[in-house]
Order: C-alpha cells, then structure tokens, then sequence
C-alpha cells in the first residue's frame, strides 16, 4: 500500500498535474491507482481542507420573561470575542421589534441582554429569532510581524502554499500553508495568546475535517490554528494563555489528510466571517509549487 501512497505524492508532486485532474480508480485486483488519464470506471480525486467548527452550544440565545414582555439573551461562552447578528423574524403582536437585524460583539465569556419585546394587548405575541455569529472581533487589526516557524525540528518542506488549487481555495483556508512532517514533530506556538479551542480525541479521520487541533487568539485580535494533529498530542487547554515557542502538541495525521503534515493558518473576523489571512514566517521554508503532496 505504501508504494501506491508514494506513487500519489510522486503523481502530484508533477509539474505538468498543474492544469489537470486527478483520477481514482481500483482495479480487478483490488488495486488503487491515482492517475491524470481518465479511464472507465475513475472518480475524481478531490482534495478538501474544510474547517468545519460549531460554536452553537458556546454562542446562543436565551429568553427572560417578565411583566414588560419577553428579553432576548445573547451568550458567549467562548474564551475569544464574538460578533452576533439576532434577527427577529414572523413577529406578531409585539412592539419594540427591531427594522434590522441588530448586530453587537460579545467580549470573552459575556452575556448581555440584546433586546426586549412587549406585547402590544392586540392579540397573543409570537415571534422567532435568528442568531448569526462569527468568531473574533472585526475591529482586530493585524499586527505586521513575521512569525517563528510554528515546529521544532527540520528542515521540513511547504507542500501546499497559499492559494493552493486542492484545498487552499475558499475563505478560511485561502492563506494557509501546509508542511509535510514526521508524525510526532513538536508544534509549537507561533506567537503569544490564548488558548479559544482544542480537539484532541479524533483518531484518524474521525467525524472532523480538521482533525484535532489548537485555536489561540493573539494580542492584536487575529488567530492562528493547527491543525491536523496527533491523537491525544494537544497539552494546553482552552483559557490558557501561551507564549511564544510553547509546546502546544504533536504534529498528526488526522481528519482529511493525505499524509503527516501540520496544516497552519491566520484568520480574522471581517464582519460576520472568519476568514485566513496574508502572514509571513521570520525565516525561509522550503517549498514546492503550489500544489499538495501528502497534506490537505
């Protein structure tokens, strides 16, 4: 099976794979080949390096009712600030019903009361809510500073850079930077905060795209995330706060991964969305084109 695996890196590390597609197919013998010649019976080989994360139990709305009416609560359990959108929709029977949806950003583990709906006495009030929320604050502005190599050991090799045609592509990932690393490599912090949020049960592809990984907001506002990583690695804890070269856990090979690598990322909130963004390492890596090898 390794000969196959190896065969893949080798087919993607091609430069001519730059404008084509690859193709997945398993012989008579049970034989999986990778190719760019579509033959019968191939599926597309697609890479994907979704980050799928759910804040929904740790951002979320409660209701108080009281003589005057009916407040709506907005919660952020989070250890990071979070922009909120709470949208009244179908209401009935009820004043103080905002035109707009009404938008505020929630510091760290804070709870403030957004709105309050009375009844008018026309009639019994009903009303649904819709709550919209992105991680960070849109007023964070990056600090321009170039990043230590987020690894000890090396030299290791970039295998998918920015802008990346296999995974690299939509607004979360758009900036990251993959790095092909022995399984069990050092990661380490690439810059001073803390600690937003940790996986650190998934063991091999598991139920999360990005397998298990370390979310930390730094002082300016953004955040940088590991992913990827080894089961049961991580060794800090969400509200801890970190500096700079500490050990965060052990590079993997989890969720959608092709192959050990440590996939990193900056992302800041630009109003209602977390996207990655432009950063720099303080030092030269060695890179190949922007195309993977062994990572998504």
């Amino acid at each position: 099976m390794r000969a196959f695996f190896l065969g893949l890196m080798l087919l993607l590390a091609s430069p001519l794979l730059s404008a084509s597609t690859i193709y997945k197919y398993t012989d008579a013998n049970g034989v999986v080949t990778y190719t760019d010649q579509k033959v019968q019976g191939a599926q597309v080989f697609v890479f994907t390096d979704t980050m799928v994360e759910t804040f929904d139990k740790q951002v979320y709305v409660t209701t108080k009712k009281h003589p005057g009416g009916e407040t709506l609560i907005v919660h952020n359990d989070l250890y990071a600030p979070v922009e909120v959108e709470l949208s009244i929709e179908s209401a009935r029977n009820l004043i103080g019903v905002p035109a707009k949806p009404v938008r505020w950003i929630l510091q760290p583990r804070e709870k403030i009361r957004l709105l309050t709906l009375s009844p008018t006495g026309d009639g019994p009030p009903s009303y649904s809510y819709k709550l919209r929320h992105a991680l960070g604050d849109p007023r964070a502005k990056h600090a321009l500073v170039d990043y230590p190599l987020p690894w000890n050991g090396g030299p290791f090799r970039v295998t998918q850079g920015p802008g990346g045609r296999y995974s690299h592509t939509g607004p979360k990932g758009q900036h990251a930077i993959d790095i092909a690393m022995p399984e069990g490599t050092p990661i380490v912090a690439a810059r001073p905060g803390v600690v937003i949020k940790i996986e650190n049960n998934q063991n091999g592809r598991g139920t999360h795209p990005s397998g298990n990984f370390v979310r930390i907001l730094h002082d300016d506002g953004t955040m940088s995330v590991y992913l990827h990583l080894k089961h049961r690695s991580v060794v800090v804890s969400e509200g801890q706060r970190v500096r700079t070269g500490e050990l965060l856990a052990k590079s993997g090979n989890t969720g959608n991964s092709t192959g050990p690598h440590l996939h990193f990322v900056v992302q800041k909130n630009i109003g209602l969305e977390t996207v990655s963004i432009p950063f720099a390492f303080n030092q030269p890596v060695d890179s190949l084109p922007n195309f993977a090898i062994g990572g998504e």
